[in-house]
């Protein structure tokens, strides 16, 4: 049996922003990675977004919006926004752990 080549195609990154996205319905790159980060430290942000368009590819995310927000950034006076949902592949199965840190974020 030859060994295949390159990324396999199941990702745990990309499972548990399925499992975020679950519950906060939609959200932006950088929102996904801070709720990531507290709940499984070890992640960049560089490998988020890279799952985040993986995902697209694979019909587990779609891009909800794309939203230009004005402020005082260290790059300039706007930012581009993604918003990421739940495609019609994502099976979310509903990570206890991710719940638990949401609702103690929510105040529930």
């Amino acid at each position: 049996m030859q060994n295949k080549r390159g990324r396999p195609p199941n990702s745990r990154i990309r499972d548990n922003i399925i499992e975020i996205l679950h519950f906060i319905k939609k959200g932006y790159g950088y929102d996904i990675f801070k709720i990531y980060r507290q709940v499984f430290p070890k992640v960049t942000l560089r490998s988020i977004y890279y799952h985040l368009n993986k995902g697209v590819e694979l019909g587990l995310f779609v891009f909800e919006k794309v939203k230009n927000e004005k402020g005082d950034y260290s790059w300039g006076e706007t930012a581009e926004k993604i918003y990421y949902s739940l495609g019609h592949n994502a099976k979310p199965i509903g990570i206890k752990k991710i719940k638990e840190y949401l609702d103690s974020q929510n105040g529930k």
